[in-house]
């Protein structure tokens, strides 16, 4: 979710929604007059006790209120086709094309730009001025004003942003002390607990909304650190930045994405946990970036075909698809179809526990990381180094001439200089149905290198013999590796 973006379509829009509040007013107005003699018959009442059962958040808004501010970001952005509102073509169509063609130009031929100008949220966390938000509301922007809640306006410049978590701090010369909010521990929020979100909707100002924890570690695609709180509180466009609070009025999340098909909140908003924020933030303060682990696999889930083809009792932890050249994985022998159980003795239940447990090391720190290869349980100590910028791809491979097939798999295969390239792929089979694809080159089979297309028949005689179900394949597809498990048609 982006912060709220202003342009000559949105002033359109406001113009429209002041129109609307307005015949609001008007029916308010309208409405006692015409029913003014005329008492309602068996309306319910509520007695003054009850209404003091019921919470109010009053006093946790007064208090959190004032460390929650609103931020203005002005970025350049060039004039397109593409932005220019109301068009009524779908993408890619000959007349969005033909618009895109009309792009205004400057003397020199080249597009013109423009100043827009996006909003969002974010709040104090220290009384010298430090404001956390997310990293996609100040992205790109050279000019950033913090508002705060009672109405002054604050140049801020930028420490540091994360773009893997989405998170950013920004400080503002502060003449005196500000009011500011601490980070709690949102380990300790369990689903159904009440939640406040603070922030700035669509531009209007301070905002608050109520609601609950909905669930907890949900994975949206947002990055290889994905670990939201989802909540039903009202988020919108320009609430991106804005605390999450509990009843304490300590922050467990920042405001940073919705799901929605309108663009607006349907009770489906996501935060990053503040265990998460706060030591993010911590190492941006510092330092003005963030230094993470690196093991150097890349890694992937294990699934029930792929535990029982390496005789796992049950899926659990990552399987290693690929090891980086040069990386402590190599360096220490961690070998692509290891799977990774514990880090430093602690069970790893999936990819993303290890990926955010791997991260959050001190590189140069030694750990001691348990595997499971070749049937049995192994401990391998392994020191972390800095993750790079930049990693090599890996080429691609192209197919030569078909030299055989491998029915049971549902396969055509052919020799390449790297093992195995799938030629075709039966379209009712279970190897198209996980993904694999003409031009997909086989690495493995079961652990063994693979040469030739007999290496794989031979793999899946052997599966046979052992009485197995399935067989697991290493494949590569262009610059990745992946391990898919097959079941074997018996026969």
């Amino acid at each position: 979710m982006h912060g709220a973006r202003f342009s000559e379509g949105f002033s359109r829009g406001l113009l429209r929604t002041t129109a609307a509040f307005a015949l609001i007013g008007v029916m308010g107005l309208v409405a006692p007059a015409a029913f003014a003699d005329t008492a309602p018959l068996n309306a319910p009442t509520v007695e003054k006790s009850e209404l003091s059962s019921l919470p109010s958040f009053a006093d946790l808004v007064e208090k959190v209120s004032p460390a929650v501010v609103s931020i203005r970001v002005v970025e350049e952005e060039t004039v397109t086709a593409d932005n220019t509102p109301d068009l009524p073509f779908p993408p890619g169509s000959p007349f969005e094309k033909f618009f895109k063609q009309l792009q205004p130009k400057d003397k020199d031929g080249k597009p013109l730009t423009r100043k827009a100008m996006a909003q969002g949220s974010g709040f104090y966390i220290s009384s010298d001025g430090y404001v956390v938000t997310n990293n996609h509301v100040v992205e790109g922007g050279k000019d950033i004003t913090v508002v705060q809640s009672d109405g002054a306006e604050l140049k801020a410049k930028l420490i540091g942003r994360d773009p893997k978590t989405d998170l950013a701090l920004i400080k503002v010369d502060a003449k005196t002390p500000k009011p500011y909010v601490a980070f709690g521990d949102s380990d300790k929020l369990r689903v159904g607990d009440w939640v406040l979100a603070v922030g700035n909707p669509f531009g209007l100002g301070g905002t608050v909304t109520s609601g609950i924890v909905s669930a907890r570690g949900r994975e949206i695609g947002a990055g290889p650190y994905d670990d939201f709180l989802q909540i039903d509180a009202s988020i919108n466009r320009g609430n991106s930045g804005g605390p999450t609070f509990d009843v304490h009025g300590s922050v467990m999340g920042v405001n940073t994405a919705i799901y929605s098909p309108t663009g607006g909140s349907v009770g489906i908003g996501f935060a990053i946990p503040s265990n998460i924020a706060k030591d993010v933030i911590a190492q941006l303060r510092a330092d003005g970036k963030v230094t993470r682990g690196w093991l150097g696999v890349a890694i992937q889930p294990v699934d029930k075909d792929m535990a029982a083809s390496l005789s796992l009792d049950k899926p659990k932890g990552a399987l290693v698809a690929d090891v980086t050249p040069d990386s402590p994985a190599q360096k220490y022998g961690l070998k692509a179809g290891d799977v990774i159980t514990s880090v430093n003795g602690k069970e790893m239940e999936d990819v993303r526990e290890v990926s955010r447990t791997v991260a959050s090391l001190k590189p140069g720190t030694t750990i001691k990381v348990g595997l499971w290869r070749d049937g049995k349980a192994r401990n391998v100590d392994v020191a972390i180094a800095v993750f790079p910028d930049k990693l090599d791809k890996v080429a691609d491979n192209s197919p030569t001439t078909p030299q055989g097939t491998t029915e049971s798999l549902g396969l055509s295969l052919t020799s390449s200089d790297d093992g195995v390239t799938v030629q075709d792929v039966d379209q009712s089979s279970e190897a198209a149905e996980k993904g694999i694809r003409p031009g997909d080159v086989v690495l493995k089979i079961s652990g063994r290198d693979v040469k030739t297309p007999s290496d794989i028949v031979d793999g899946v005689n052997a599966a046979k013999k052992a009485d197995k179900s399935s067989v697991l394949l290493l494949l590569r597809s262009n610059d990745q590796q992946r391990f898919v498990a097959l079941s074997i048609k018996k026969g």
